[in-house]
């Protein structure tokens, strides 16, 4: 059947050298044996993925076909790929894939099998089946057997490397989404995560347009008891899968979710954690998932002991490590909360200083926040950046969105309005002065605000209206010194305040006049403005 199947993509191959659905304990032996990898001393499958070791943005296309060329928001993001390129590398790709063993994983993307999306994943590499296999929704037997025809396939051929000029790419390396053959290929690199958030954008696509479900780029935890749900946005450093990872909530997912008319869903049914750093003390749920089953990348591993160092950034500042979500205490398995969200937050890390720590958010403002996905870069996180320079995200996720931001953003306004979402801007990042000067915001602190959000008992405080940011500040929040709250009382120098501030608010004015040409003007309006003149 298996062979049946491969050859409806095109490829000729035979049982012998096709490992169907394998375990993750097979998979495991098979890629030591053929030297993919290491185990590591906590069991862990090691691998080293060459060079790439991380996503290549100006390496991924979506391929210009009659039945997206309208819909897809085409730029220097979503660019744009010619049919005959895509067939050039396509029939590369079956040609490659035909003279190797191949391991062959059958997932789902979604965890509401309402508006789940059943994938086939063509590997050439039993490390990268084993990332599929731990990071998609995994069937049950009996689903596995009624499985039929896929409804995306991927092909990962890591070795393969192309000739940009014989086949239209910017480098050796390629991933190419072709919505109208629901192929995704990905050629050239052999790290992971281009894998994982090619199908996220392929869902990301599928699930607005033909579910009417808000795909999301965040975490989401539940309460046990009340079932009260809520969804945390945020770009890297803002805290995101640490504060969804909280004491006495459920996880429900750490990075891919659907929100549809009755409940959140899990994307995924795995988490792709960053491991630099960490330690059993910082991130004691990741830490404790790096065993036997999970797969680490690009991460240094003593040749003697097999011990990992998760300080060592001489691979990478990007190693990661793979690993199902049950592996995850608490984590809700079946990756489905039991209503909707009714709170929001969106997080970010204002390294400017200037940004209240906790502020209200209206629908106009929430959805001005949702396209816009602010946060900032710090000195020595980049070459060249020596002070704080704004990064703006769209959707807090923008490299993985193929519509129009406002499209998403419509749908989470209409999703505000119809469940009467709370909805909250809460800034973990500086306190007192910028970077370099001031504080990084407390943990304790901001779990303290997150909790008052999602209780709602901020909701009793008085708030006032900070004219530039246009937000709603609480004057007090339980457990956090209420001196904190108002972000220009905590500057020693009040008139470099104004002036951070007011540079602050007119980057956000320029960045949506520049690249959110579709945002409505009500929603605009909701926004910051300079107020200095």
């Amino acid at each position: 059947m298996i062979i049946e199947e491969l050859a409806r993509y095109g490829i000729a191959h035979t049982e012998e050298k096709t490992v169907i659905d394998a375990s993750p304990a097979v998979l495991i032996e098979t890629a030591v044996e053929r030297g993919e990898g290491e185990l590591t001393s906590t069991g862990s499958l090691s691998v080293i993925t060459g060079q790439y070791t991380g996503r290549s943005p100006k390496d991924r296309f979506i391929v210009d076909t009659p039945d997206v060329h309208d819909k897809i928001a085409w730029g220097s993001v979503n660019v744009p790929f010619s049919v005959e390129s895509y067939q050039k590398v396509k029939s590369e790709v079956i040609g490659h894939l035909s003279e190797r063993r191949l391991f062959v994983v059958h997932g789902l993307a979604g965890a509401d099998r309402r508006y789940s999306r059943k994938i086939v994943a063509i590997c050439e590499l039993a490390s990268q089946a084993l990332f599929v296999h731990q990071m998609l929704v995994r069937p049950d037997e009996k689903e596995l057997r009624d499985f039929g025809d896929a409804d995306f396939c991927v092909m990962a051929a890591p070795s393969l490397k192309l000739d940009p000029e014989v086949f239209g790419t910017h480098s050796e390396a390629a991933v190419l989404i072709n919505f109208q053959e629901r192929m995704i290929l990905v050629v050239g690199t052999q790290y992971s995560g281009e894998i994982k958030k090619a199908i996220f954008s392929v869902m990301n696509y599928l699930m607005p347009v033909e579910d009417h479900v808000l795909t999301m780029h965040c975490s989401c935890n539940m309460n046990p008891t009340s079932h009260g749900t809520t969804v945390f946005f945020g770009l890297s450093g803002t805290g995101k899968t640490t504060l969804s990872a909280a004491e006495g909530r459920l996880l429900i997912g750490d990075d891919e979710h659907g929100w549809a008319e009755d409940k959140v869903f899990n994307i995924e049914g795995g988490c792709y954690a960053k491991t630099i750093d960490i330690t059993p003390e910082t991130e004691p749920q990741i830490w404790n998932a790096i065993r036997f089953g999970s797969m680490c990348e690009n991460v240094v591993i003593d040749p003697e002991t097999r011990e990992a160092d998760y300080f060592d950034t001489s691979l990478t500042e990007n190693g990661r490590v793979a690993y199902p979500v049950e592996f995850v205490p608490g984590a809700v398995a079946k990756g489905r909360a039991k209503r909707t969200p009714d709170v929001v937050i969106f997080l970010t890390a204002d390294a400017f200083g200037v940004l209240p720590p906790i502020s209200k958010l209206d629908r106009n403002a929430a959805m001005y926040h949702f396209m816009t996905g602010f946060t900032s870069k710090v000195a020595g996180t980049e070459r060249g950046v020596v002070e704080p320079q704004p990064t703006f995200s769209s959707l807090f996720g923008e490299p993985f969105m193929p519509l129009d931001p406002n499209v998403y953003a419509q749908m989470l306004g209409e999703k505000i309005d119809a469940g009467g979402v709370r909805v909250y801007l809460i800034n973990t990042g500086w306190t007192g002065g910028p970077y370099g000067v001031g504080k990084r915001m407390k943990l304790a602190y901001t779990r303290k605000m997150v909790e008052a959000a999602q209780t709602g008992i901020i909701d009793d405080c008085e708030f006032v209206h900070d004219e530039r940011f246009n937000l709603d500040v609480p004057t007090t929040c339980p457990g956090v010194p209420s001196e904190l709250l108002n972000a220009r009382n905590t500057w020693e120098d009040r008139a470099a305040y104004d002036e951070t501030a007011e540079r602050l608010a007119q980057m956000f004015v320029d960045n949506a006049e520049k690249r959110l040409k579709t945002m409505a003007p009500e929603v605009r309006a909701a926004g910051p403005h300079p107020i200095m003149g």
